[in-house]
């Protein structure tokens, strides 16, 4: 009876289990599977993966059918001798050498391929981006157009896109499941990787993700990749070329379908009117050619750059590459700004963080962003950040923020880019995510990493001087 007991509980066991197998199969919905890649690296290693289970799978049924023969040929029975012995057979001990050599090949011919071709140098006219991981938060910057975001990467699709990582702490690793094979990012050490996104995902989202434990919030170390037509990504170009303004330069009138119309934040206001539009667009490409040629805010000149000099070796080089988008922006070809719309995002790119229970916000507070340019301006926030068209703000510890406002999340991808999570994030952003580097701000909060609470004297902000902060930053598209 201990037996047939034993039987029927694995039996149940392996029931349920099947049930919860033909469930997961069942679910269409596969937002980070890398088994249906869009990108041609993508589609090599699925290849590698497609031929190494299915010669995996030959080989197990081949196996496991010569030993379950072996196994009732020669199992023992009454009355009956000792069956012959094969110890020593010269054939044997050749046939399971080779065989198994032979297989070998099989594998390490596509295998090989594979690591030429996603080895490869990338190939001319790719776009390059700069990665840098840092606990907890990517930093991605554009070097031929000038342009540094933080945990968010538009892609054009149709264009092979050149991955430079590098670490600025420990060992992470980069991977967005649907577009690409993971690839480690280091220190001291640049690793390279590319890849072209279809054309065919041309307005879609895809979650990208730190596959490398790196400390305690490395699971919150996410970030999202926008594919974009190359229209929309020269747009999404000109508008993060503009310094970050508000009440004086706001995004161009939204064509239907593509461009979100902005949020506007209390004391901020917008062109408005029929000019509006060219007025954003012209500013945008003023903007631009003043950097370019080192004249505006920051005074002085550069030499001109000459024909063929490494982009990345001259500021004037980098941002010469955006001009031709912001010159088509104020032409009319296309509207600076783009922004992937925050109603298409898909519920799966969207993060659903729970916000910790004890952590609490004045109700009521209206934020105003010209007295939060002032309050952020004097606070330790620009010791970390750097935010382009505010001289104060000059800090690369921490993200770039300088259109925060047009990001959709924050935190590195743990809580949606809106003015209460972020008003909450600036208030204690260690009890949101754990052990980041960002100071607790609030007044009177505890901070877990420091073990003491947030005082005046320690630089200390009220929920008025935070609501001013998120208004203001808020703003920044």
């Amino acid at each position: 009876m201990k037996g047939s007991d034993r039987l029927r509980r694995l039996a149940s066991y392996a029931f349920v289990a099947a049930l919860a197998v033909v469930a997961l199969s069942c679910n269409e919905a596969h937002p980070n599977t890398t088994l249906d890649p869009h990108s041609d690296l993508g589609r090599e290693i699925d290849f590698l993966w497609d031929r190494l289970l299915l010669l995996g799978t030959i080989v197990f049924i081949l196996v496991e059918g010569v030993l379950v023969y072996v196994v009732f040929r020669y199992r023992r029975r009454e009355n009956q001798g000792t069956p012959p012995q094969t110890h020593g057979s010269t054939k044997l001990e050749i046939a399971w050498t080779l065989i198994p050599a032979v297989i070998l090949v099989f594998i390490a011919v596509p295998t090989v391929r594979t690591i030429f071709i996603t080895q490869a140098p990338a190939p001319p006219g790719s776009l390059n981006i700069d990665v840098t991981g840092h606990q907890w938060w990517w930093e991605f910057r554009y070097p031929e157009y000038g342009v540094t975001t933080a945990n968010e990467i538009y892609l054009p699709a149709g264009r092979t896109v050149n991955f430079r990582l590098r670490s600025a702490d420990v060992i992470h690793s980069f991977w967005t499941p649907q577009l690409g094979g993971k690839r480690d990012v280091v220190t001291n050490r640049t690793n390279y990787m590319w890849y072209t996104p279809d054309t065919s995902i041309s307005s879609n989202v895809w979650n990208g993700f730190c596959v490398e434990y790196c400390g305690a919030s490395h699971a919150n170390m996410r970030f999202r990749v926008f594919t974009v037509t190359p229209q929309q990504f020269d747009s999404w170009v000109a508008g993060q070329k503009t310094p970050a303004r508000f009440g004086a330069v706001g995004p161009a009138a939204p064509t239907a379908g593509q461009i979100p119309p902005p949020l506007e934040a209390p004391g901020v206001t917008t062109p408005a009117g029929p000019n509006a539009p060219t007025q954003a667009a012209q500013a945008a490409a003023q903007a631009i050619a003043e950097r370019s040629s080192g004249t505006g805010a920051a005074g002085g000149t550069q030499p001109a750059v000459p024909r063929g000099q490494n982009p990345e070796s001259n500021p004037g080089a980098r941002l010469g590459a955006a001009q031709s988008a912001v010159a088509a922006a104020s032409a009319g070809a296309i509207a600076p700004g783009y922004i992937f719309p925050r109603e298409n995002i898909p519920d799966y790119a969207v993060p659903h963080a729970p916000i910790p229970g004890d952590l609490k916000f004045t109700a009521g507070l209206t934020g105003n962003a010209q007295r939060g340019m002032k309050t952020f301006s004097g606070a330790a926030c620009i010791g970390c950040h750097a935010i382009a068209g505010n001289p104060m703000a000059m800090g690369t510890t921490g993200p770039n923020l300088t259109h925060i406002g047009s990001r959709s999340t924050i935190a590195a991808g743990r809580f949606p880019n809106a003015a209460a999570y972020l008003a909450l994030w600036i208030k204690n952003a260690r009890a949101m995510k754990p052990e980041v580097i960002m100071p607790t701000l609030g007044l009177d909060e505890y901070d877990p990493v420091l073990k003491a609470k947030v005082t005046s004297a320690t630089g200390g902000l009220t929920d008025q001087q935070i609501a001013d902060i998120v208004a203001y930053l808020t703003a920044l598209k």
